[in-house]
């Protein structure tokens, strides 16, 4: 793979991204409008007749100004990662870079989650009534947990699961029913599980996009993956942990495929391992195929294709012998979800007020990144053709694959509210959009990233 010089890249425009700034702000200003028309109309829906079952539409999310630990440490974290991320993207060897970012994502989500204090942030989430700790107790035999797992997915029969566990295929659940085996039991070691986990995903994305793209986009981008307000979701939330599994199994099979890794067979058994446990974890994440499509159209290559199906068949043939049957799962699931509250909420505005929840949590740079992609995506459709697509090219080229299977996600009427928490794994994608802005205004963007993720921690409440 072809490597930058680190101090001639750094301060180098990418090409055909050196204007524009107006039309990034008007991008940003946008969405604002967007999110104002999802909180006024949904306000006035739910005041009505009551169909949205969010407090502060369209976030799950109640107004409940307050402080806690987190209040000092994440805007530090902020400033930090504002006035030194840029330059050390930049200046650090790679190795170090992936570490730093890391680190820095790790101090991002735990000081958000310490906004709400140590219990109720992070030690408590996991505990409720609606969470997977709730069924572990039930896993004490874990293969008849598993054939009887259908029985107990709709409401209505005695016993009927957790709305997450019944809302997930097991190996969600069963997460959790082998830390507590291990001796990890209880809402602190799950927290602290998913927010250890969940922060690798950002260096999952760094290491795909500079497979796909080149170190230099990488570099641009790996600020904005760490400063980033979807990270007030990510914390002791098991779609965080979901996320970053999905994120390397994008990871692995971009290393496999343009062959930048030791062991590129290994690379590709590993992605297809991931991308099976990634099925097994949410019944949405098949979607997960599209950002995998794009890694194999990008580097014109079905090469790691058989051993990627290979590990990709291990944990459904896993489950499937031990009596559970994803197929049946997911048909109960959806009855289930309409006899609930998605068979009330209103497809008519869930179907746009999910894009104001992706808007709040990817941020305003995140907006203006996608602004450029749009912009620049019909002339990176074409270089298919002829392979000759630049670093951004194939940037682009990877935010639209994530974004198509968002918008799939939002189509399917299974994803109405609480989309900022789920959709973890296809915004953290879209992320690197933000590479493509001007060095000279990074910061600026950087910032504006950081005043959502804090306002949005201080001033609600945020469920699950």
């Amino acid at each position: 793979m072809k490597t930058v010089d680190r101090t001639e890249s750094a301060a180098e425009p990418l090409p055909a991204q050196r204007s524009g700034h107006g039309r990034d702000l008007a991008a940003a200003g946008a969405g604002v409008v967007l999110v104002v028309a999802a909180v006024l109309v949904g306000r006035a829906i739910e005041g009505s007749d009551h169909t949205l079952f969010v407090h502060w539409p369209p976030l799950l999310a109640s107004w409940y100004p307050h402080v806690g630990p987190g209040t000092w440490a994440a805007p530090a974290v902020a400033v930090a990662v504002i006035a030194h991320g840029p330059v050390l993207a930049d200046r650090l060897r790679w190795r170090a870079l992936l570490l730093g970012c890391y680190a820095a994502s790790l101090a991002w989500v735990f000081s958000l989650a310490l906004i709400d204090g140590w219990g109720r942030g992070i030690a408590e989430r996991l505990t409720t009534k609606h969470e997977y700790l709730g069924a572990v107790g039930r896993f004490h035999d874990i293969g008849a947990a598993l054939r009887g797992f259908n029985d107990h997915i709709l409401i209505g029969p005695p016993g009927n699961w957790p709305t997450h566990v019944a809302g997930h295929p097991p190996g969600a659940t069963l997460t959790f029913v082998l830390l507590d085996r291990i001796g990890l039991g209880g809402g602190a070691w799950a927290g602290v599980w998913c927010i250890v986990t969940g922060s690798a995903a950002a260096v999952a994305a760094l290491v795909a996009v500079r497979a796909l793209a080149d170190e230099h986009v990488a570099r641009r981008a790996a600020p904005f993956l760490v400063l980033a307000p979807v990270a007030v979701w990510a914390g002791a939330s098991a779609d965080g942990y979901f996320t970053a599994v999905a994120a390397w199994s994008v990871a692995l099979l971009a290393l496999a495929a343009t062959r930048t890794v030791r062991s590129p067979a290994a690379a590709a058994l590993g992605a297809g391992l991931l991308y099976g446990l990634t099925c097994y974890l949410s019944y949405g994440l098949p979607l997960v195929a599209l950002p995998l499509l794009a890694v194999l159209v990008l580097t014109r290559t079905a090469r790691p294709l058989p051993l990627f199906a290979l590990g990709a068949l291990v944990t459904p043939v896993a489950f499937t012998l031990a009596g559970f049957n994803w197929w049946e799962a997911y048909h109960l699931l959806v009855e289930r979800y309409y006899q609930g509250a998605g068979g009330v909420r209103p497809y008519s505005y869930w179907i746009w007020a999910n894009l104001a929840c992706t808007v709040i949590a990817v941020g305003p740079a995140t907006l203006a990144g996608l602004r450029r992609t749009a912009a620049g995506a019909p002339s990176a459709v074409r270089t298919l053709r002829t392979a000759t697509a630049t670093a951004p090219q194939r940037l682009i080229l990877l935010v639209s694959a994530a974004l198509l299977a968002l918008l799939a996600a939002d189509l399917s009427g299974m994803s109405k509210a609480e989309t900022e928490r789920i959709w973890q794994p296809f915004m953290l994608w879209l992320l690197p959009a933000a590479a493509l802005l001007p060095a000279r205004h990074r910061r600026g963007w950087l910032a504006a990233q950081a005043v959502v993720a804090l306002a949005v921690n201080h001033l609600l409440w945020t469920e699950w």
